[in-house]
């Protein structure tokens, strides 16, 4: 197939006449790393008047996140000796196989802040014109990405180290300066969506956790609703049946069945219907069934906090089983009590606490069915339940398209670094001067 015209063929594949090939290390200043230094407990750490040591964790996808630092000991402060400085690039030179060779550009001065020897920074050469951030988007780009975690080696499963040398070496497309400024700022202005998508995700994520705590334990009333809430028990109001049994692997991934994850439980207030995953039950095998309207709970956690997490299947779904780790709750007919209330109940602060002290163990921990069946809850009438679970499924909704619209930016995003990044689209005339 031809090369169409403006466009030449390269080692790195089709690109614009006007970029051009050059390793990385031609581009870019020397690779400095910082050095290893002891952290302390940073509880009451108070915001930028400390020295803190940067965490790997501080850079990903072309992101620098200072706040993912650490108090450095008294005795090892004199030996820092690298902050992030503004325009530059930090590359993770040593890491965990999935976060190794990761990147971030560093928009300012970070005077109080310094480098592990685990990270590099560099930036563009005295003189020169090229733009570091297009180039922390292009390293942190899929093509990149992927041959960037290609140059690292180590016989460790855990950990993989980038060569110097290695890195430097790597071929780059280089647009003309203007191009990469150009392409920068405008996936710059996609970053800033999502950012503001973030803030505002957070934003009702602490409204709905304040809702819930009020709401919940009657501190804030619905318009309307009065009188004292009632104390029952779970007993009072059904009974509990067993997940799976006696199943080998062989049985899961085929079969007529469906089943309910671990995670499906975990994860989720409504069971998510489009998760299922398959199982083999014979039609004379003596299973539980799941019934709409059935609360859902895992079985134990590793930690306490995290026991009889809970959730609700709405709606009747047939030949439809719960895994081994987890339980089910099945209300006894005419039970004064609203499922989804419940759900939220059981999953806010209180019900934490309350599922929390009927945890057992040690290392790791789990809860009885009889234990459940005990559980106090202070419970409000019917209508009210209803009303309170209405305020709190509106919020997750409204969360929930937040979140797929932060989820098609970030594909939008990805598309948009493919196109630019690769030289499909252009975002200035034809003509200019390379790097």
């Amino acid at each position: 197939m031809g090369v169409g015209p403006g466009y030449q063929q390269t080692e790195l594949g089709v690109l614009p006449d006007e970029w051009d090939i050059a390793p990385l290390g031609h581009g870019v200043a020397e690779l400095t790393a910082g050095v290893s230094v002891n952290s302390v407990n940073d509880e009451h750490r108070l915001a930028g008047d400390q020295p803190a040591v940067l965490k790997t964790s501080s850079i990903a996808g072309g992101q620098f996140l200072p706040e993912e630092s650490k108090l450095i000991a008294p005795r090892d402060i004199r030996r820092v000796r690298l902050s992030p400085r503004a325009d530059t690039v930090i590359i993770s030179r040593m890491n965990t196989p999935d976060r190794v060779g990761e990147c971030g550009y560093v928009p300012v001065d970070y005077p109080n802040l310094f480098l592990p020897d685990r990270l590099w920074m560099t930036s563009a050469p005295q003189g020169s014109d090229m733009c570091a951030q297009w180039l922390s988007y292009l390293l942190s780009s899929r093509e990149y990405k992927t041959r960037i975690k290609g140059l690292a080696t180590g016989t460790s499963g855990t950990m993989k180290n980038i060569a110097k040398g290695a890195l430097l070496a790597m071929l780059v497309a280089y647009p003309p300066p203007a191009e990469q400024r150009a392409i920068a700022a405008a996936l710059c202005d996609v970053d800033s969506l999502l950012d503001g998508l973030n803030r505002l995700i957070a934003k009702k994520r602490d409204l709905k956790h304040a809702a819930m705590q009020q709401l919940l334990t009657g501190q804030t009333r619905l318009p309307g609703f009065q009188g004292a809430w009632e104390l029952k028990t779970l007993g009072d109001l059904g009974s509990t049946y067993g997940g799976l049994a006696g199943k080998t692997k062989a049985d899961f991934g085929n079969g007529a069945g469906r089943y309910i994850t671990f995670m499906n439980v975990m994860t989720n207030v409504v069971v998510d219907r489009g998760s299922f995953e398959r199982v083999n039950v014979a039609p004379t095998e003596s299973q539980n069934r799941v019934m709409g309207g059935d609360l859902l709970f895992n079985t134990s956690s590793e930690t306490p906090e995290e026991v009889a997490m809970c959730a609700v299947l709405l709606g009747d779904v047939p030949d439809l089983f719960l895994n081994s780790f987890c339980f089910g709750f099945r209300f006894n007919d005419g039970a004064d009590a609203d499922r989804l209330f419940l759900v939220y109940y059981l999953r806010s602060g209180e019900g934490r606490e309350l599922m929390k002290s009927l945890a057992q163990g040690s290392t790791r921990y789990n809860i009885s069915k009889l234990a459940l069946l005990t559980a106090q809850l202070r419970l409000p009438s019917p209508r009210e339940q209803v009303a309170i679970a209405e305020v709190l499924s509106d919020m997750d909704a409204e969360l929930a398209a937040l979140e797929a619209r932060r989820y098609k930016t970030r594909d939008l995003k990805q598309a948009i670094m493919q196109e630019l990044l690769s030289g499909k689209t252009r975002l200035i005339p034809v003509g200019g001067t390379s790097a």
